[in-house]
């Protein structure tokens, strides 16, 4: 029984959602490989090969796939897939992206977006907000699933001697191109990645008023988050979002300033190791799982926090 675990990365750095994906197939058993496709990564695979637990490391290398077009790299997985009982991938947008089309090649079903390995064949995932867990057994030969990152604390990044193998790359599929990529310039730590996270809600009541986060998140080294209404009500960057409609995350310390805890919102934040939350209204539903609540005007009890601090 051997897995294979699809990289993240961009072509320079490997990204902190493969040591949790490692971490889930150290859960499964058996040995570890990891698949590195992109253009110009052979750092990205020589960091791979020094990842503990893991026994080898394949590279994919070509012009053609460092866009990390979806049908191209699906075509790579597939092109080694049958080596492998599980197939696994990092539930971020491209993992969600790929992972699909693997598994529907493969005629298997893909199972997503994992916060437990009970056995090789049986797997936990969140359903319904949150609110609930499904067990999902599979009696398909071959496992693709995508392990939700933020569920298992990643492996060590250092430690491992794997070899890398250089693959021949599959050929261009020519179904897609790539236009450009926008990618949101920010001094501070990226959300998903963040230690801390400081998130603010519709009770914030204006995009002018977020402003008033920044000298907090600036004293906690954090990063800044929002509620989907936030958002939607033009407070703040979508790319801020939190939730099971936006970013899943689960950093040391999150808090959470106006923001009642709709459980969508729950969903995506519920796994923080410390959850503080600021709220005027003592019903909200956020104070049902924060570790610390206060009832107080935010525009009071925010800036008196910061000077504390």
């Amino acid at each position: 029984m051997t897995t294979l675990v699809i990289a993240e990365h961009d072509n320079q750095q490997l990204k902190p959602a493969t040591l949790n994906a490692v971490a889930a197939a150290q859960k499964i058993g058996g040995d570890i490989h990891i698949l590195v496709v992109g253009g110009g990564a052979q750092d990205v695979a020589a960091q791979a090969a020094k990842v503990a637990g893991v026994a080898s490391v394949l590279l994919a290398d070509a012009e053609h796939l460092k866009d990390f077009l979806a049908e191209n790299v699906a075509e790579q997985v597939l092109a080694v897939a049958g080596d492998y009982s599980h197939i696994v991938f990092p539930a971020t947008a491209s993992g969600k992206n790929v992972a699909p089309r693997v598994a529907a090649k493969l005629d298997v079903a893909q199972i997503s977006d994992i916060t437990a390995v009970d056995s090789p064949d049986t797997f936990e995932r969140p359903i319904y907000a949150g609110n609930a867990v499904a067990i999902v057994q599979s009696s398909d030969e071959k496992k693709v699933i995508t392990v939700r990152v933020t569920a298992f604390d990643g492996v060590a990044a250092e430690g491992g001697t794997a070899e890398v193998k250089t693959l021949q790359a599959v050929a261009d599929s020519g179904l897609s191109s790539f236009v450009g990529r926008e990618v949101a310039k920010n001094d501070r730590p990226e959300l998903t990645a963040a230690t801390v996270v400081v998130s603010g809600g519709r009770g914030m009541g204006s995009a002018e008023n977020f402003k008033l986060l920044e000298p907090l998140a600036d004293k906690l080294g954090a990063a800044l988050g929002a509620s989907r209404a936030a958002v939607d009500a033009g407070f703040a960057p979508n790319d801020w979002q939190v939730g099971q409609t936006g970013k899943i995350v689960a950093p040391q310390l999150y808090v959470a300033i106006g923001i009642s805890g709709a459980i969508q919102h729950l969903a995506g934040m519920k796994d923080s190791k410390v959850i503080v939350a600021i709220n005027k209204d003592p019903e909200a539903p956020i104070f049902g799982v924060a570790d610390y609540g206060l009832v107080a005007d935010l525009f009071t009890a925010v800036p008196e926090l910061e000077k504390a601090i």
